[in-house]
Formats: C-alpha cells, sequence, structure tokens
C-alpha cells in the first residue's frame, strides 16, 4: 500500500509539469522554427501550438518531439520537420468547410494538424501496422472527423471525392492522374515531386478547367512515395 501511494503522489506531482514542459517546447517550437521562417497564418499556427506532436512520435524518440527535424516512426517513414508541416498547411489555405485528402498518414500528425481547421480528413497509409496505431491513436485523442484507409495512396479516395484540398506526404516521379482527378475544380493540391536520389520540389498544383497548374515552391527531402 505504502508503494502504491508514493508512486500514485509520484504521478499526480511529476505530471502537470511534465505537460507544462512540453506546452513551452511546443510554444518554443511554434516561435523558433515555424512562425519566425514566414508562417503566419493564425489558425495553422494556433493548430501547431495545440496538438501534442510528442504523441504521434514513439516513445524512443520524443526528445526530439519538437526538434527542428523530421523523426523516425518505423518502417522506413518519418514524421515530418514541424516547419514543412506548418508550410504545407498553410499553402492549402484551409477553410472550416474543407474535405481535404492526406496521402500517407504516418503517425497522424499532419491530420490531426488539418482536422481543427476543416470538417472532415480523409487519410490513407499504405504500412498496415502505422495505418493500424495512427487509426486508434487519433480515436483515442477525439479526432472524429478523421478517417483512415490502409491503402496504395496513388488512387485516391474516389467514394469522398471531390477533395477541395489534397496533402501528399511522400515523394512521387509525376502527379498521380487520379489524384488530381479527385481535386475539386479551383481546388489546391500540395506534393513534393522527384526521386529519393535527386532534388525533390514541393509543388503546388491547382486545378483549373480540369488542369492541372503548377508552381515550384522550395526543395525538400520526403520518403518515397510506396505503391502495392
Amino acid at each position: 500500500m505504502q508503494v502504491t501511494t508514493a508512486i500514485l503522489t509520484l504521478l499526480l506531482t511529476t505530471a502537470p509539469f511534465q505537460e507544462d514542459a512540453y506546452r513551452e517546447r511546443r510554444n518554443a517550437m511554434v516561435k523558433q522554427q515555424i512562425e519566425k521562417e514566414g508562417v503566419r497564418s493564425p489558425t495553422v499556427l494556433a493548430a501547431m501550438r495545440s496538438v501534442q506532436r510528442h504523441l504521434f512520435i514513439p516513445e524512443s524518440m520524443r526528445s526530439y518531439a519538437y526538434s527542428d527535424r523530421p523523426v523516425p516512426i518505423g518502417y522506413g517513414q518519418t514524421i515530418s520537420q514541424p516547419y514543412i508541416v506548418a508550410y504545407m498547411t498553410q499553402v492549402i489555405d484551409p477553410q472550416p468547410d474543407f474535405r481535404v485528402l492526406e496521402i500517407g498518414t504516418g503517425s497522424g500528425y499532419q491530420a490531426a494538424i488539418l482536422a481543427g481547421m476543416v470538417k472532415a480528413v480523409y487519410t490513407i497509409e499504405i504500412v498496415r501496422p502505422l495505418g493500424q496505431s495512427a487509426t486508434e491513436r487519433l480515436q483515442q485523442l477525439g479526432y472524429n472527423n478523421v478517417s483512415v484507409k490502409i491503402d496504395d495512396g496513388y488512387h485516391g479516395w474516389k467514394e469522398h471525392a471531390p477533395f477541395d484540398a489534397i496533402v501528399v506526404t511522400a515523394a512521387t516521379a509525376y502527379i498521380p492522374p487520379p489524384l488530381l482527378d479527385q481535386l475539386r475544380e479551383n481546388g489546391k493540391m500540395i506534393i513534393p515531386v522527384g526521386s529519393p536520389f535527386q532534388t525533390q520540389w514541393l509543388m503546388l498544383v491547382t486545378k483549373k478547367d480540369g488542369k492541372a497548374t503548377t508552381k515550384r515552391l522550395l526543395p525538400v527531402s520526403f520518403v518515397p512515395f510506396t505503391r502495392k
């Protein structure tokens, strides 16, 4: 009984301080890595401050949760650098009535960032264990407007199309035609294009009259777009 009481007391006294430490680190991350680098959207900044990034990272790597770097999440995949997540989110200009498709769920962090800003998020992950753990994590954290599908993201999610915006978090050699087909007229897609061993470019794709208009934004380094 004494041991149990001692452990309970320790948990009650340390947990608030631990959460405060994470909150301070999140605020510092937003100020130093994101806002300072040019992301100005109030809703994006608020989302980056509120979503607990450390909960989307393996416990063994949580010391890097708020560092200015991508972090491995297993199966050869990573959670993107905080600035890149914020930048990609700002570029698609999410609105409260948006339905957004994400290709590459990973740990679910990008989906969680979007969930607080849009009506619905549909996200696809090809690596089954990641898709399963992301589904459980998002449900446990209360992100009820996020739907996860374990499948080949190349084909999108036709049943829920058209989408106001599409976010692709893996590098592909070209823009998958099914994704362009599922993008609403005047919708925006942000996607890294290029080989894993060459310079990749983050591209903004806007659909107009059924055709893609592209704009090169900045050089990036993403994991490859995996196919079945």
